[in-house]
């Protein structure tokens, strides 16, 4: 390996470089492992989501509602699951058969609600809180994009600054003296850009991929709220076939 290349490449940026330049590389490289890691576990909890899902058909020909949750899944992480127990609960309650010592409970204010109506809240609050918890990270992914490119240049920049005034200070200029050094300088932009496109490209499946079990959640949720107001899920041809699962409210 020829000499001015082995002097060279971004070992010799870091080892070259001030508590300015490696602060930035430092930076970069936190990024980068947190724009993995949220992409691995959000991607992982995807995958266990969709997996979920597929045992909600299942559900809807059950015996009765706790065999429902069975094929549900495991209550672990699993928006399908808490739906249904969000809206068995609320159904009970509005219908005061929750009370205590064989005695109802006391009115509250929101009981002189409609039964639809607090089901449908009830629905709504579960799916919601799901909604917050996909969402999470993902802020980070979308920091990490936005400013990545900056920091790199940042570092580029400063690179460039430093390599001039050493070229300045020694007197004499020749390609390879401003070649090397600014070409290091280079080097951290492209870093910036190697964290940030990742990061771009992780935010968009992951939005596209809650946008769909986001989907298969609400339907979920629309069909519940029918079976618990009406006794009947909604079905496509519209017949009002009450499902033989039995309500245990």
């Amino acid at each position: 390996m020829e000499p001015q290349f082995a002097s060279s490449g971004i070992a010799h940026v870091w080892t070259q470089g001030d508590w300015v330049t490696r602060s930035v590389a430092i930076v970069l490289l936190l990024m980068s492992l947190a724009t993995w890691i949220i992409i691995l576990w959000k991607a992982l909890d995807q995958r266990a989501q969709r997996a979920q899902a597929k045992g909600v058909e299942g559900f809807w020909h059950s015996a009765d509602f706790a065999e429902g949750l069975d094929k549900l899944g495991t209550p672990e992480g699993n928006p399908f699951r808490a739906v249904a127990l969000e809206g068995r609960e609320s159904t009970r309650h509005i219908l005061h058969k929750d009370g205590h010592n064989g005695s109802p409970p006391q009115r509250q204010l929101h009981d002189s609600l409609d039964v639809s109506d607090w089901v449908e809240r009830s629905l709504r609050k579960s799916v919601d809180d799901y909604t917050a918890r996909a969402q999470s990270g993902l802020s980070v992914l979308a920091s990490v994009a936005s400013t990545a490119p900056f920091v790199g240049l940042f570092g580029t920049v400063w690179g460039i600054y430093h390599a001039l005034l050493s070229i300045g200070a020694a007197g004499q200029v020749s390609i390879d003296q401003v070649a090397g050094p600014i070409g290091e300088a280079l080097i951290m932009t492209a870093l910036g850009l190697l964290v940030a496109i990742p990061a771009v490209l992780g935010f968009n499946a992951l939005v596209r991929g809650n946008k769909g079990i986001n989907h298969q959640l609400n339907r979920f949720a629309h069909d519940l709220h029918a079976y618990f107001v009406t006794g009947a899920r909604v079905t496509a041809g519209g017949d009002g076939k009450v499902l033989p699962m039995k309500k245990v409210l």
